[in-house]
């Protein structure tokens, strides 16, 4: 089934220059991009969006990291979109993470490791709604002649 995903180029991977080499892994595994976006989150904005995590002994790093500078959100879709992009990125731990995957390719730790995706279809809508507003997706609708309704 066609579905929508967030997914987001990391602080380490941005700094490094490697935005059109994951792009380009993403394409050529099938997911169309659209919309991209760069964004500079406040630590606020890393807090709202990890809430999830606000337990774990990880969650202040991880937010510091990702206010550190810009990050490209991109909403992507492809048939069982979620799943194939966590099967693309990796484990968590780069050195853990299976072979030709982002974050083996470009992982540098656990926390720098290049890329987020959204980890289910709740956390899916809720993510892309926090980036990507009515009106942004509404003229995506528009353009792409396409029923996004299914993503807010």
């Amino acid at each position: 089934m066609q579905e929508y995903t967030l997914s987001i180029i990391k602080p380490d991977a941005i700094k490094r220059n490697l935005t059109g080499k994951i792009l380009s892994m993403l394409e050529d595994n099938g997911f169309t991009l659209i919309a991209v976006k760069m964004v500079k989150m406040t630590k606020k904005d890393a807090q709202s969006f990890y809430y999830v995590h606000r337990e774990k002994p990880f969650y202040e790093s991880l937010c510091n990291f990702m206010a550190s500078t810009p990050v490209m959100v991109m909403l992507l879709s492809k048939q069982n979109a979620i799943e194939g992009l966590r099967t693309l990125m990796g484990s968590t731990n780069p050195e853990a993470a299976a072979p030709l995957t982002i974050r083996k390719k470009y992982g540098l730790t656990i926390e720098q490791n290049s890329i987020h995706g959204s980890d289910s279809l709740d956390s899916a809508k809720r993510e892309i709604a926090f980036f990507f507003s009515e009106y942004e997706i509404s003229h995506l609708e528009l353009i792409l002649e396409s029923n996004l309704d299914a993503i807010v």
